[in-house]
């Protein structure tokens, strides 16, 4: 007979306790015990004895096999999920409200013909589904619309259909009938999730779940979630800007170091297969600014230029403002402290507005010399030479220290016309430099980054 008592999880980790704590025992947040009601049977009999399928293997008795992948429509969904949706897995895509999770998915599985696909929908109607489909252009009579939240609805539709694709949309608005709890709670996703995957593995058709983050903007839910899936894919960008990053956390079967980059059109997502074209401005009206730098970054293993935009000007309060947007407001006011003790030039009574183009945000150290280029490009006045790039990281003693995969950021520079790259000195040491057709410039300070760029 089925019993119910009370037990309390954390919305971090998911960890349970037989009563409320101010702190997790066992991830250390505070106040993120929520109470739950669950159901416990009594098991009668004793032990029960059990087949075993399976024994212990020696590693060289293994048998390697490549994973059958399901390829998708979109290039750049397949380069971050590793080669394309592999069959049994379990993929969570996560993202902001409106940030187009649900167009992603539902753009790529009315694009597939040959595959039979289970769309769950727990958040929208079939009409408004139907409505997105015509907006994108895209009408397939493979794809199956079910607006259901009842797992074990969702499982006989599943029955009844006989997808080889599944997309939840979302995982926290689908509830089980077996927890006296609502949807959305830590119990609910843990044990909805753990359902589809036993379902992804034991029929080898893969489940793609959408999901809900939170105000920090990690997936919301038990931490538990992201153990369990296979792959998790973070879906962001600012809403108020057309483009949008795919970037892979989690990944069994792929490298967590690639990402894909969307445009949000009226007719749905574009891929951008050139994202150095997006971030840079080829207007000839820009030459003339100041406080204008090219810097080369990586996502990834995936090289790009992006623009550094500065504004330094003379602060009109007592107290002189420091603005970032898409980049570290500490390592920028460390950077602005180099520039003063090291190099001599005299920033602490003036405003310093600093912008990444294109709503980006990036955290490669190789964007610490284009920031400082930008700063003393816009401090003095000073034009930086059309068609100069750069990449490198900056010391607190005010050298230029090496960066990672410089072949790669050269290669991109010279793809897309650029006539000149400053680097760190000695970064080229044992690379054949005769294949490079740029002209290159090897700097070891901040001062002599300055005079190649001003002299």
């Amino acid at each position: 007979m089925a019993k119910t008592k009370t037990i309390w999880f954390c919305t971090e980790c998911g960890a349970d306790s037989p009563k409320w704590q101010g702190r997790c025992p066992a991830c250390g947040a505070w106040n993120t015990m929520v109470e739950e009601k669950v159901d416990t049977r009594s098991s009668k009999g004793g032990l029960v004895a059990r087949s075993i399928k399976s024994r212990p293997q020696k590693v060289s008795e293994i048998e390697v096999v490549d994973e059958a992948r399901i390829s998708m429509p979109s290039h750049e969904l397949n380069r971050v999920l590793g080669g394309g949706l592999v069959k049994g897995s379990l993929v969570l895509i996560g993202g902001d409200p409106g940030i187009g999770k649900s167009t992603l998915v539902l753009q790529n599985i009315l694009s597939i013909k040959t595959k039979r696909i289970l769309y769950v929908s727990g958040e929208e109607s079939a009409t408004q589904l139907k409505m997105r489909a015509d907006r994108i252009g895209r009408v397939s009579d493979n794809v199956y619309i079910a607006c259901e939240t009842s797992l074990e609805n969702i499982m006989e539709h599943i029955s009844d259909t006989e997808p080889e694709i599944v997309v939840v949309d979302s995982i926290q608005t689908i509830a089980s009938d077996s927890i006296e709890s609502s949807a959305g709670s830590v119990s609910q996703v843990r044990e909805c999730s753990a359902q589809l995957l036993k379902y992804a593995k034991e029929s080898g058709v893969p489940v793609l779940l959408i999901g809900h983050i939170n105000k920090e903007g990690s997936i919301a839910g038990p931490k538990v979630l992201e153990h369990i899936v296979d792959a998790v894919l973070q879906f962001e960008g600012d809403r108020h800007y057309m483009y949008r990053i795919l970037r892979s956390i989690k990944n069994r079967f792929g490298s967590t170091s690639e990402l894909g980059i969307y445009e949000m059109c009226q007719r749905g997502l574009r891929e951008v297969a050139n994202p150095s074209e997006m971030l840079l401005n080829f207007n000839s009206g820009n030459d003339e600014l100041s406080g204008v730098a090219v810097g080369i970054t990586l996502e990834g293993i995936r090289p790009f230029l992006i623009e550094v935009q500065a504004l330094v000007s003379t602060a009109a309060y007592g107290t002189p403002q420091r603005s970032v947007t898409g980049f570290d407001a500490k390592r920028m006011n460390m950077l602005l402290a180099v520039l003063e003790k090291r190099v001599g030039f005299k920033l602490a009574q003036k405003d310093v507005f600093l912008n990444i183009a294109g709503g980006l945000k990036v955290n490669d150290t190789a964007l610490d010399l284009p920031v400082i280029c930008a700063i003393l490009s816009s401090n003095v006045d000073m034009t930086i030479p059309h068609g100069t790039c750069m990449a490198g990281e900056v010391g607190l003693s005010g050298e230029i220290r090496q960066v990672t995969r410089i072949e790669q950021r050269i290669s991109e520079a010279e793809k897309l016309g650029m006539k000149s790259i400053i680097i760190p000195c000695h970064n080229l040491k044992g690379i054949d430099r005769s294949k490079f057709n740029i002209h290159i410039e090897e700097v070891s300070k901040v001062e002599e980054a300055f005079r190649t760029l001003f002299s």
